[in-house]
């Protein structure tokens, strides 16, 4: 409860968020908080291990009907990928920029085998939404899911005018590539 209060005020103030204003969005006075972590950094290291955390991005990705078309559950993954990602970057940029530094012992960083487990986790959960259409596919249902978390990594930071492209265009691509006539240069 304490954490889930405070991840919103932790994207917005960053480690200039009170405990006074973490305690009212909770609805608990201030000591509350003191009784459950052992100080301000504490409650901070909290909030990044639950944005870095893939749980809830897990259970979308596993709530996506199997029988819907393909594109359309790509889609539906990519929107709960992108929420996912953009609420860690937002929690863990605005600390970051605010002075908070990871890299302290017991700073709430990831270790990275925690990391890797989280990535395998959720390729894992991309591949069995596309494995329904292994038989359609051209390349092993891994790959596309490999392909796919790459495309959505890489819009995290446009990189030309800050051109994103939206789920559908992106999972267009992904399918059916950038040719008007696949096998054609023109």
């Amino acid at each position: 409860m304490i954490v889930a209060a405070a991840l919103p005020l932790v994207a917005e103030y960053g480690s200039a968020v009170t405990t006074s204003q973490i305690a009212r969005a909770a609805g608990i006075g201030e000591a509350t908080i003191f009784r459950v972590f052992p100080d301000k950094e504490a409650v901070l290291d909290a909030c990044v291990a639950e944005a870095v955390n893939p749980d809830h991005v897990l259970r979308e990705l596993a709530s996506i009907p199997p029988e819907e078309p393909l594109a359309a559950r790509l889609v539906q993954a990519a929107d709960a990928m992108r929420a996912h990602l953009e609420r860690m970057g937002a929690v863990v940029g605005t600390l970051h920029a605010s002075g908070h530094r990871r890299d302290q012992p017991g700073s709430g960083r990831p270790a990275p085998d925690s990391r890797d487990a989280s990535t395998e986790a959720i390729h894992g959960a991309v591949t069995e939404l596309v494995e329904p259409d292994r038989a359609a596919l051209r390349l092993a249902p891994e790959k596309v899911a490999a392909i796919f978390l790459g495309m959505l990594f890489a819009q995290l930071r446009p990189a030309c005018d800050g051109v994103r492209l939206p789920p559908e265009e992106l999972v267009d691509v992904l399918l059916h590539g950038a040719l008007d006539e696949p096998g054609s240069t023109r």
